[in-house]
């Protein structure tokens, strides 16, 4: 099958390129620069560069819709949320030989809007952190929970007159910082979230559904995440699934009607031991090689679900973890620099290093390098060293 995956330079695309291309599938990877990361991998098949989606939406659907037609592509991947909601809501644009196994564009819009999933989430009994929503006049209203706040715009990614924009989700320590923070915002982030911080280990349940079913789920937890006070994971690790933070994924995902794979994150209160909703991302995840590496193949599962034939529930290996190497490097400079303890985090910057060094064990996999297909390590650690054309000027 001729498959087409996109957001080359995220590990995602990584991560669902080696899956398909092992499984015997022909891989093109796109992204809107060459040499992107999943495009060094030996599983890739074929290259293609289009406009970038986040500057040129309207390019780049045109392009991919000829791309797609001309190139006799059967299965089109988005992997990011620009590149989801962009050829989800131009379905029709693309020829009916050719799937895009992702939920319809309203469903796909809905997940992502995140004061829409909280109430949907407090509406059906799902944990949420306590939160009030402030709205473009920056206004805040009376709220009952303590500082630190979290403040989180409704959505991660914008679509405005200009493009695409990307938000912030930010930390305020008091009232001064909160009102600070809103005013410095633009309005097109507005209305935001303000929450209630959550201290505890990330929780995520990724799941698979066919057809409004679902078929599969899997369970990890982040060991160590870049930047260490609340980011992507550079260590994590296979676990069962948890029953609180599992049932309320599955009710929210039914809620809203899903289809294809979806993360929902939440985060392990420690005052009380409850798992708290934090977002759902209605796409691959960063860290979809532990669920390939622990037996949950996410994008093999992906493609089958297209099928007639409904798939039997699938299972997975506890215990294995998956370490990103250099954003694990990232992750201790970052506590070494005493980031993390300014942040209100507790790590300690004496354990640290020796944590960092446990570089094997049983049932640990690395993400990058990856022994049977360095092309990608060698691609991300020459962009790591390379110095930037501002220094090669100064």
């Amino acid at each position: 099958m001729k498959i087409l995956v996109t957001d080359g330079e995220s590990r995602a695309a990584l991560a669902v390129t080696r899956s398909l291309g092992r499984a015997g599938h022909t891989v093109i990877v796109g992204h809107h620069q060459a040499a992107a990361l999943a495009q060094t991998s030996r599983f890739c098949a074929g290259r293609v560069t289009y406009p970038d989606p986040m500057h040129d939406p309207d390019a780049f659907v045109d392009f991919m819709a000829g791309y797609v037609r001309d190139a006799g592509v059967e299965v089109l991947v988005p992997v990011t949320d620009v590149t989801t909601l962009l050829l989800t809501w131009h379905r029709d644009r693309f020829p009916p030989t050719c799937a895009i196994p992702v939920a319809p564009a309203a469903t796909v819009a809905r997940a992502a809007d995140k004061i829409d999933i909280v109430t949907t989430a407090s509406r059906l009994g799902v944990p949420v952190p306590l939160s009030v929503v402030v709205n473009v006049d920056r206004s805040i209203p009376d709220f009952a929970f303590d500082f630190p706040v979290v403040v989180k715009p409704h959505r991660s990614r914008v679509q405005t007159a200009e493009g695409w924009k990307s938000t912030r989700v930010s930390y305020a320590v008091d009232h001064h910082a909160l009102v600070r923070d809103l005013n410095m915002r633009p309005a097109h982030e507005f209305p935001v979230l303000v929450q209630q911080r959550i201290d505890g280990p990330g929780i995520g349940v990724f799941a698979c559904y066919q057809r409004g079913r679902v078929v599969a789920l899997f369970g990890h937890r982040r060991l160590r995440e870049r930047p260490p006070w609340g980011g992507v994971s550079a260590l994590s690790e296979s676990v069962a699934l948890d029953p609180v933070a599992r049932d309320g994924a599955v009710r929210l995902l039914d809620e809203i009607g899903w289809q294809g794979v979806a993360m929902v994150e939440f985060k392990r209160d420690q005052r009380d031991g409850v798992p708290k909703l934090m977002e759902i991302n209605g796409r691959f995840w960063g860290s979809l090689q532990l669920a390939v590496d622990a037996g949950m193949d996410f994008p093999a599962l992906l493609i089958r679900s297209l099928g007639a034939e409904p798939l039997a529930p699938a299972s997975y290996r506890i215990g294995v973890r998956s370490r990103w190497l250099w954003g694990d490097v990232d992750a201790l400079l970052l506590v070494l620099a005493g980031r993390a303890k300014a942040m209100g985090m507790p790590q300690s910057r004496m354990r640290a290093p020796a944590d960092f060094m446990v570089l094997g064990g049983k049932d640990l996999y690395y993400e990058n390098p990856r022994w049977d297909d360095l092309g990608p390590w060698w691609q991300e650690t020459r962009e790591r060293v390379r110095p930037s054309r501002r220094q090669l000027a100064t």
